[in-house]
């Protein structure tokens, strides 16, 4: 079945110059409203402009990123988003051929945003609700994090020159923020820490108010609990950190 994509435009949102060492983007929008019974999907991210290394990283992140999320027909080798949303609704017309009175339509909202800049790192907050199916869909953030020396996406420890170090000061703020008591397993409250002891979560990025430490749904704690966020002010944890940022 060949699906269409409408809804393309790009706006361009003008964040900063070159000549300032900030990257410019625009946004890429792209909306599935082949037909009434197809998958409703609605994908709004930054594009980088530019040729350079750092803007095709980005780029080549965030869309491997959208196909990951997209993809459930196993036959759809996804190279492309179109391609993703093609394998989403597949996936979904497949499980409907099996279950014709039961699947009820599924929705795919994926959205993303610069969250922090400077001279050294950069960071894209990705947001997706997928629903397929079930008592509910779900929600997630993951935080993309770019070495602009570099070029190429960060892994989380790279952030890092005292991951350790971080990790118990995180750990404490944690404690402080959730009132667990300091002498009690991390556990002793309702969480769901993996063999009851602190560790960081798999998406860390940096904002304008400080360095974010999230927790997904079912990550530490129960879907009716939510996300679970730390932030932590650059002036307290500047000396964990593998490079300085705007405080």
């Amino acid at each position: 079945m060949k699906h269409v994509l409408s809804g393309l435009f790009f706006l361009t949102l003008i964040i900063g110059c070159q000549d300032s060492g900030h990257i410019t983007f625009e946004t890429l929008t792209l909306a599935n409203t082949k037909c009434k019974e197809c998958p409703e999907v609605f994908i709004e991210v930054p594009r980088a402009l530019g040729n350079n290394k750092l803007a095709k990283s980005i780029n080549r992140t965030l869309k491997e990123e959208i196909i990951s999320k997209l993809t459930f027909d196993d036959k759809i080798n996804a190279e492309t988003i179109k391609e993703a949303i093609d394998s989403f609704t597949n996936g979904y017309f497949e499980l409907k051929k099996i279950y014709p009175d039961e699947t009820i339509g599924w929705k795919a909202k994926i959205n993303g945003m610069v969250t922090y800049e400077d001279k050294e790192f950069l960071t894209i907050e990705l947001k997706s609700y997928l629903f397929t199916g079930g008592a509910h869909g779900y929600g997630s953030t993951n935080f993309l994090n770019f070495s602009k020396k570099r070029g190429q996406e960060m892994d989380d420890w790279e952030l890092f020159k005292d991951k350790e170090g971080f990790k118990q000061y995180a750990e404490t703020q944690f404690r402080l923020q959730q009132d667990i008591p300091a002498n009690t397993p991390i556990n002793s409250t309702g969480f769901m820490f993996e063999k009851d002891s602190f560790y960081l979560p798999e998406n860390i990025g940096f904002t304008e108010k400080g360095l974010k430490l999230l927790y997904n749904q079912y990550e530490v704690a129960s879907y009716a609990d939510g996300p679970i966020e730390l932030t932590l002010p650059y002036k307290d944890i500047q000396k964990f950190l593998s490079g300085n940022v705007k405080t």
